[in-house]
Parts: C-alpha cells; sequence; structure tokens
C-alpha cells in the first residue's frame, strides 16, 4: 500500500482555504471554528493562524495548547472521493511581529487594515504530532 508523505499532504492543504480549528473551552468542552490556513502551506508539520488576542480562540489556546485541526478537499482528483484530513498538534501563540510579516497575505487586510502592526493581531503556530487522512482508496497516518 503506497503511503501518502509531507509534500502530498502540502499539496493537499494548497487546495484547501478554510480548515476548522478545534480548542477546548474553558469548561473543559470542545469547540470548533473556521480558520483559514491562508494557504500558507510550505508544510513541515506546522499551520499558521491568525487571531485577535481578544478572542475566545486565543483564551482557549493560551490555557489548553492541545488541538487539531480538521480539512476537506472539495473534490478528489479524478472521480476519486474528497480528502480528509485530522491534525492532531500543540498550538502556540506567536507574538513577534516580524513573525506575523512573514506569514501575512493581503487577503489579510480584510480583516486588519493596519497589516501585522495592527495592535493584537497574534497568529498561533499548529505543530503537528500526527495526520491522519482518508482519500476513499487510502487511509494512513503520519507522525511527525
Amino acid at each position: 500500500m503506497a503511503r501518502k508523505d509531507m509534500a502530498e499532504i502540502a499539496e493537499t492543504l494548497k487546495d484547501i482555504d478554510f480548515v476548522m480549528l478545534n480548542t477546548h473551552t474553558e469548561g473543559g468542552k470542545i469547540a470548533g471554528r473556521p480558520m483559514s490556513n491562508n494557504r500558507d502551506v510550505e508544510y513541515d508539520g506546522d499551520s499558521w493562524f491568525f487571531l485577535e488576542e481578544e478572542s475566545r480562540t486565543f483564551a482557549d489556546v493560551s490555557r489548553d495548547p492541545k488541538v487539531t485541526v480538521t480539512a476537506q478537499t472539495n473534490k478528489g482528483l479524478l472521480g476519486k472521493p474528497p480528502t480528509f484530513l485530522a491534525i492532531e498538534g500543540d498550538a502556540q501563540i506567536v507574538r513577534d511581529r516580524a513573525a506575523l510579516a512573514a506569514h501575512w497575505t493581503k487577503d489579510l487586510d480584510r480583516w486588519w487594515p493596519n497589516g501585522p502592526q495592527t495592535p493584537g493581531v497574534a497568529l498561533i503556530k499548529v505543530r503537528a504530532q500526527r495526520i491522519h487522512y482518508w482519500d476513499g482508496e487510502e487511509e494512513g497516518e503520519i507522525r511527525v
């Protein structure tokens, strides 16, 4: 059986703009919310998401860094079913302005017109530990 590698996972993620970031709330429940990966997927196991420091997502990750990121392609190739990804990892809050600038895309100006220098904007860096994938013909796991 063929196994996917990180390069193939990166190619899959490039076709997906929005993913679901799942965190643990203050009460221990699981909360999911859509986040744009901005197609920032020179993928080595790290995913990057912009957010507001005043957001519930920021509070959840600050309190408990264990998260999952789930994603699905819109369609499969050559009549195949879509590919599904479940990425389990640890999240880290990044406030470094150089890091924000390095991951900034013009599309983000819609929410933060002052760019990466906007007060209160931060990044969540999710470092994958395990990636599960299913594509209708193959399923597997990559340990990062």
